[in-house]
């Protein structure tokens, strides 16, 4: 076989020598072997949260939402806050596993699958709050455009609010059929494992009848190309409608056509944090250094600089419409956000998503893992409170200074809303559990990527069953990742 040509600027995505058998048994071990002391120790905590939650939920229902900090002044603040908050947090799965897949951004391979999924949970914990507000969440679905028997009662469908509705639904639908579609080849390696029992059965009808024949393959692929060119509109619209919610109203500091790229940029910033903080307790738990390396960590700082700079821009821009608009109500808001008495959230705001991603430009400081996991904590905190800002700044002292008012969560509030943590990751601890983390698929795609041959494992790794004699002709990892992935003769 000819020596392919190999970039000195490339670096191998996968960081060990492996062969394909070796790569399934790793990624599939944590949902075969007993989960360690680790596993259920943090299981544990996330239950707790979320059962604590979920009684003050049941508290405040039965009780009213009275007992939120909420006044006739301020009749938006926690639980908004939350809302965009989580709704941003799941902008980077869709991003990553969309828009990148579209550029041929190979190193997505290894975190897309596990971004999906945090896509999925942090848009279920941003439902909440919404239906938690409208104080009777059992009429919930009133705000659903179908036919009734309430006579004339039906949505508005000129108000921002539905449009959440529509928008959310319609990304939470995209998303869970994008991420199931991109699970189907490993549901199938799966199932081929599983001996015998419920859980062959349950990723047999999963798995949708997959052969991985070359047919297959290419009409996976093809399916998964429509639905990532269906998925990347999302990113945009989704964020773009929630910052509607805001930038539709006349309350100075709300009232600016900068919100939707705004919006966008931040919830890109928040949402690839989020993927940062959960991949590098992921990578060091399950023993992962090798398949997401520090490559995949170190561009994902490069976009956090990039929409962190977006995001500062804004903040800047919003300033200089405040003073040269000349409407003194725009001006005094921004005066009052950054000296009034919220001034602490406001520079905390600003340290932490205008400051603390600079700090990336330095080589040692984005790929130093420890580091990276700080500051990714760091923006995440200064993002909730870029939220409470916009929030809570622009309704606290309106038109009429008689009707200024202050604003202070209350247990209620703040137990509401550490339970939705405790949810999402309730549920990603049994997604680590129950489904493969990385797609083996693609990670087997770009094994040989960057890795001259005389680096590479033996191609050939013996079954851990007896196998077919045509699955156990070796194939080399010098293969072009087309081949490897609609060759019949490759072990899933």
């Amino acid at each position: 076989m000819s020596q392919q040509h190999l970039s000195p600027l490339r670096v191998p995505l996968v960081s060990e020598a492996r062969t394909l058998g070796q790569l399934t048994e790793e990624i599939c071990a944590p949902m075969e072997r007993p989960p360690t002391w680790k596993w259920w120790a943090a299981f544990a905590i996330a239950v707790s949260i979320l059962g604590t939650g979920a009684g003050i939920v049941a508290y405040q229902v039965g009780t009213g939402i009275g007992v939120w900090g909420l006044n006739k002044t301020i009749g938006w603040a926690f639980d908004i806050t939350n809302f965009v908050f989580w709704v941003g947090i799941g902008h980077a799965g869709t991003l990553i596993s969309a828009i990148l897949f579209l550029f041929r951004q190979k190193w997505r391979t290894s975190i897309n699958r596990a971004a999906e999924a945090m896509t999925l949970f942090a848009v279920m914990c941003a439902a909440l709050f919404p239906v938690i507000h409208m104080g009777r969440p059992w009429l919930a679905f009133w705000v659903l455009p179908y036919p009734n028997t309430r006579g004339s009662l039906w949505v508005n469908f000129r108000s921002p609010l539905l449009w959440d509705v529509f928008a959310i639904s319609t990304y939470f639908t995209v998303s869970a059929v994008f991420w199931y579609v991109g699970l189907i080849p490993d549901l199938a390696t799966v199932r081929d494992r599983v001996k015998s029992g419920v859980r062959k059965a349950v990723f047999k009808v999963l798995s949708l009848g997959w052969t991985g024949s070359n047919r297959t393959w290419s009409r996976y692929e093809t399916v998964y190309m429509l639905l990532a060119g269906l998925a990347t509109p999302l990113v945009l619209s989704v964020h773009t409608i929630v910052s509607m919610d805001f930038a539709t109203s006349v309350i100075p500091g709300w009232h600016t056509t900068i919100f939707p790229p705004y919006f966008v940029a931040g919830a890109v910033f928040s949402g690839f944090a989020m993927v940062l903080t959960l991949m590098i307790i992921t990578r060091v738990v399950l023993g992962y250094e090798h398949l997401i390396t520090l490559r995949h960590l170190e561009n994902m700082t490069k976009v956090i600089i990039v929409t962190g700079g977006i995001v500062s821009l804004a903040y800047a821009t919003e300033f200089f419409i405040a003073w040269y608009s000349g409407n003194p109500y725009e001006r005094f808001t921004f005066m009052n956000r950054a000296f009034g008495p919220y001034a602490w959230a406001y520079w905390i705001m600003v340290t932490c998503n205008v400051v603390s991603p600079h700090l990336f430009w330095f080589k040692k400081i984005r790929t130093s893992p420890a580091a990276i996991f700080v500051l990714s904590l760091v923006i995440n905190v200064g993002m909730w409170f870029e939220r409470f800002v916009i929030i809570v700044t622009s309704l606290h002292r309106d038109f009429l200074p008689s009707s200024w008012s202050m604003y202070t969560p209350t247990a209620v509030e703040v137990g509401t809303f550490i339970g939705t943590f405790g949810l999402f990751f309730t549920l990603f601890l049994l997604f680590v559990r129950v489904l493969p983390i990385i797609s083996i698929g693609e990670v087997k795609s770009v094994l040989g990527f960057a890795r001259p041959e005389h680096e590479q494992a033996p191609a050939h790794h013996p079954p851990a069953r007896p196998a077919p004699v045509a699955e156990e002709a070796p194939v080399s990892l010098g293969t072009p990742p087309l081949a490897i992935a609609t060759r019949k003769d490759v072990p899933v």
